[in-house]
């Protein structure tokens, strides 16, 4: 396991869309577990969640096929358009993580997705926000993701979901665990806040999540394997 102070620099992309999650500390902390994993030729991968498609080019970049998936509108044509730019060919499907792809199962499914808790109780519908706002606790997408991943995983499959330790890292290795799923943390980086965190930090020092004086996060990324 690697222990960083800072997360590796996202993927660059030609196009990001306004409304569309831009590549970040995350997703750089994620798409460097991703190059460990050995894809190939022979790799069927899902990215779930994948807004710009950083995850989902970098998978075909090292030669896997891929399917990508998400619920906005403008994600799905950000992806499909910076698939095109890099020249790689992903397969990019509008649904709700993996019920967009029902009956399929892949051999490593990624995943960064919404996962910064608010203090509101329901999801956005639509807007910018619907790209990190997770619920009261963080967790909306993170908990359905770890229940689908047994559904979506082939034998000795592998699912990398990345997410701030503010929504639980020790509940998702929980829950994965009790999906039947072999998981542990390979990869933490510690982050500043972003915008959101920073305007939200008076509610999440009254919710106990953090410290008054706190003003970075830890980012982990999660392996979970079939067995």
């Amino acid at each position: 396991m690697t222990a960083d102070s800072w997360a590796p620099a996202p993927p660059a992309l030609p196009l990001v869309l306004p409304g569309v999650y831009a590549p970040q500390w995350d997703t750089g902390l994620l798409a460097q577990a991703l190059e460990r994993e050995g894809v190939g030729a022979t790799t069927d991968v899902l990215d779930l969640g994948t807004g710009s498609g950083a995850l989902a080019v970098q998978a075909a970049r090292l030669g896997a096929r891929v399917t990508a998936v998400d619920i906005s509108r403008l994600a799905v044509l950000a992806a499909r358009v910076n698939a095109l730019l890099a020249g790689q060919r992903v397969r990019v499907r509008r649904g709700d993580l993996a019920d967009a792809v029902p009956g399929r199962s892949y051999d490593l499914v990624v995943s960064n997705p919404p996962y910064v808790p608010s203090p509101r109780s329901g999801l956005p519908r639509r807007g910018r926000a619907r790209a990190w706002e997770a619920g009261r606790d963080g967790r909306a997408f993170v908990d359905r993701i770890c229940a689908a991943a047994p559904t979506v995983l082939r034998p000795g499959g592998v699912l990398l979901i990345v997410h701030s330790g503010l929504c639980g890292s020790r509940i998702t290795l929980q829950r994965l665990a009790h999906a039947g799923l072999r998981a542990s943390i390979t990869d933490r980086a510690v982050v500043p806040y972003g915008p959101v965190l920073r305007s939200r930090r008076p509610w999440l020092v009254r919710e106990g999540l953090v410290e008054r004086a706190e003003n970075r996060e830890e980012l982990v990324v999660i392996r979970a394997e079939q067995v």
